[in-house]
């Protein structure tokens, strides 16, 4: 899901600037238009939220795979063959409660848990929610469309360069006696940066 809000902008400067250095790596013969394609190919088969989805599913119908996942996410993820690039040595599984939003940012660029997120939507990527996730996070959670009580208290999480984060959303009620493929239908990329809860159709 791509959420529709102000963050939404053209990434034109962000783009040039990846195009000039995949230009000056293709002057020096250190990729490929073929490496591109293999390496873009290998990621949307290997990284993406549909992981991720696939995994809160199943902890909110395990509770020893819950368990698992919260003493350590990243050996639990790995397991099921869900790792990221060599750098992100660590992941951790966010919990929300009733009474606790859990929500990720990325003050300096844009790092999310490749191996359950998948790259980055564009608000995510977008300066100012990057700069005002952590000062106006009730706001900024509002804008995106998310209104909370005030009962319920906004834990915000700075991913840094060997920790990254993804939330587990609380189940909605409704999901009484679904199987993990339906459960892991609700539940998207927004969900898991915790600026959106997982939404039962109408019937």
């Amino acid at each position: 899901m791509s959420t529709e809000t102000s963050y939404s902008r053209p990434l034109a400067a962000p783009e040039k600037r990846a195009e000039a250095i995949v230009g000056a790596l293709k002057d020096k013969g250190l990729i490929s238009d073929q490496d591109i394609a293999e390496y873009a190919a290998h990621a949307a088969q290997r990284w993406s939220a549909d992981n991720g989805a696939k995994v809160v599913a199943r902890a909110w119908l395990d509770d020893d795979f819950r368990a698992r996942l919260d003493g350590d996410a990243t050996a639990t993820l790995a397991a099921l063959g869900y790792s990221g690039p060599p750098q992100q040595t660590r992941i951790k599984a966010l919990f929300n409660t009733p009474t606790l939003q859990n929500v990720v940012v990325c003050t300096q660029c844009s790092c999310t848990a490749w191996a359950v997120l998948g790259f980055p939507p564009d608000w995510y990527k977008v300066p100012e929610y990057r700069a005002r996730a952590v000062r106006e996070s009730r706001q900024v959670l509002r804008e995106l469309g998310l209104e909370l009580p005030a009962s319920v208290q906004i834990r915000m999480w700075d991913t840094t360069a060997d920790s990254r984060y993804f939330v587990i959303p609380v189940r909605p009620e409704g999901t009484d006696g679904w199987g993990e493929k339906q459960l892991s239908e609700i539940v998207t990329q927004d969900c898991m940066i915790g600026v959106a809860n997982p939404i039962v159709p109408p019937l």
